[in-house]
């Protein structure tokens, strides 16, 4: 079986449709990538390292690739997930090659064959048979020069990647990228507090002991946590960040007392809250965090709506973010109300909302940035940036928001590889919703143009502060 790309795919399928997107795709095929939201470690550039194996690159760390191996009842440990250790990368390679029909209509199989046939030059499906030679095809170029990770950046058109990070992090790694006169791509750190904030999470404890001893604070002092936080958000300002993301199960919002708050502070620093006690606690940091941003100019971002770590053996044998978070209903409209009531009309203050929820979009989402000047439609997130939940986004938000409230697309990924593949998708999807609002009667061919364009670039650019 050959694999192949398809010039025009996801592009409509009516003739005079199809048409009028590609022209629209074609005017942003090449444009420079925007990934203002990703989990890729800066050492990867900084070190500029060969890949070391197929495996490693494509598989082990990106677990909408192990997720589906693990449903289809192979071992996690196989594929050396999380902690495992010592997992043979070409046995995880014919275990994917072998199931690479699991892939098939999914946006993750739609990726990989974008990354096989764009960057290997890969023309043979995935299998059993042919797993092998395309594994020692691949290794074979992981030591050329052009497959480093720097050469692939360049590569991809990145203009600017933001990086993930815990507010303790020194950043020197990000320091040293914008000091390299070689390196003219912007790295961004983003300011990921939660481990800070929640009283819940089992890093809680430690966190917070670090984060009040490096401004000199005890640990149970209130005032001082709030001045170690702001002093950690300045240190990521200066270091180029833009944003402080915020992953929390609920959106929830409280504007409490500065000594109920202080109460409740002491009781998360002791361990003595109560589950109530602790989701108050948290609700307040989250709006503890819209004051900051105000103040600071930091992009707020929420993406809500995740039952972390749902198999709780899994998590035991291989750690977090190894595929078993899933999604959970969400609701902004009354757990923002007390944040958007205090801060939703401040100039300069920027709140991007996403959600894995689908029907938050249309019924709470859209409306909020159709009314709040601060408050932006995050791009289709997670579980959802794939072809058709990205048409039903465009739908839900468009004909309520318009296209000029929302973040960009965001890639919102480890896996490397799959940025231009993710990137190019969202352009395709877009130049086709567009073409059928222009076949429509309700776009003008030139108005399409500069909304396409706006999309990849101004959209983003204002709504991250780029």
């Amino acid at each position: 079986m050959h694999l192949q790309l398809d010039p025009d795919r996801l592009l409509p399928v009516d003739p005079e449709t199809r048409a009028i997107a590609r022209d629209l795709y074609e005017s942003v095929e090449h444009l420079p990538i925007l990934s203002p939201h990703g989990h890729v470690a800066p050492s990867l550039l900084w070190d500029d390292a060969p890949f070391s194996d197929p495996a490693s690159l494509f598989i082990t760390y990106d677990h909408y690739v192990t997720r589906l191996l693990h449903a289809a009842g192979v071992d996690l440990g196989r594929l050396g997930v999380g902690t495992a250790q010592g997992a043979d990368p070409r046995t995880a390679w014919r275990l994917f090659c072998e199931n690479w029909h699991l892939y098939l209509g999914t946006a993750s199989g739609y990726w990989l064959a974008h990354e096989l046939v764009t960057l290997f030059g890969i023309s043979t499906e995935p299998s059993a048979e042919s797993a092998d030679v395309i594994y020692d095809l691949i290794a074979g170029r992981l030591d050329d020069d052009d497959f480093r990770p720097r050469a692939l950046f360049d590569r991809f058109g990145i203009e600017v990647l933001a990086t993930t990070d815990d507010p303790m992090d020194d950043l020197e790694v990000h320091a040293a990228l914008a000091a390299d006169p070689t390196f003219t791509a912007r790295v961004l750190p983003t300011f990921r507090p939660d481990a800070y904030l929640d009283p819940t999470s089992p890093a809680f404890p430690g966190s917070v002991e670090r984060l009040t001893a490096s401004a000199g604070a005890a640990m149970d002092d209130f005032a001082g946590y709030l001045a170690a936080l702001r002093e950690r958000r300045a240190h990521f300002i200066r270091h180029g960040a833009v944003s402080a993301d915020h992953g929390v199960r609920e959106p929830l919002t409280l504007a409490l007392d500065a000594s109920d708050a202080a109460a409740l502070y002491r009781g998360a620093v002791a361990g003595t809250l109560d589950a109530d006690q602790s989701r108050a606690f948290t609700a307040h940091m989250l709006f503890q965090m819209a004051r900051m941003s105000v103040d600071d100019g930091l992009v707020m971002t929420i993406h809500p709506g995740v039952q972390r770590n749902h198999s709780t053996s899994t998590f035991d044998r291989f750690g977090p973010d190894t595929g078993h978070d899933i999604p959970i209903a969400t609701e902004y409209t009354n757990n923002l109300r007390p944040l958007l009531e205090a801060f939703g009309l401040e100039k300069d203050f920027q709140l991007i909302l996403f959600g894995i929820d689908e029907t938050v979009f249309s019924r709470e989402v859209a409306p909020l940035a159709g009314f709040y000047p601060s408050v932006f439609i995050g791009a289709p997130w997670w579980f959802l940036d794939a072809p058709d939940a990205v048409h039903r986004f465009r739908s839900a938000v468009t004909e309520t928001a318009g296209f000029y409230r929302g973040s960009g697309f965001i890639d919102d990924t480890r896996a490397f590889l799959s940025i231009p593949a993710r990137h190019d998708m969202a352009r395709r999807l877009d130049a086709g919703f567009l073409a059928r609002l222009t076949r429509e009667g309700r776009l003008t061919h030139a108005q399409a143009e500069r909304i396409v364009v706006d999309l990849v670039d101004a959209i983003p650019r204002k709504a991250f502060k780029l």
